[in-house]
């Protein structure tokens, strides 16, 4: 049995798309599109980069940059979580052993 698929039309920096999807991620791929169109415009708008590849690199750098920082706050946030959690355990083990 084949999964249904969805073809959408995304508009990049004044160009049509045709892409294919699930159906429950067409609004993901839709949020998604919008958000590099938006960084690939304010990138031409800078007229500091010329060419739509060179547009796109430096979009896909700057959201993977935005992504890994992401990540990496995301990771310091569980590890101090991690730490808190178990400074509370070791404060509880000791409050019941009085």
């Amino acid at each position: 049995m084949c999964a249904a698929i969805t073809t959408m039309s995304v508009r990049i920096l004044d160009r049509e798309y045709q892409v294919s999807c699930p159906p429950e991620e067409v609004e993901a791929l839709t949020q998604s599109a919008r958000y590099l169109d938006e960084q690939m415009l304010n990138i031409r708008e800078t007229g500091k980069i010329i060419g739509l590849d060179r547009i796109a690199v430096m979009a896909g750098l700057n959201i993977s940059h935005e992504f890994l920082d992401v990540r990496f706050n995301r990771e310091q946030f569980e590890s101090t979580i991690s730490s808190l959690s178990n400074r509370i355990d070791a404060a509880i083990a000791a409050l019941q052993e009085v």
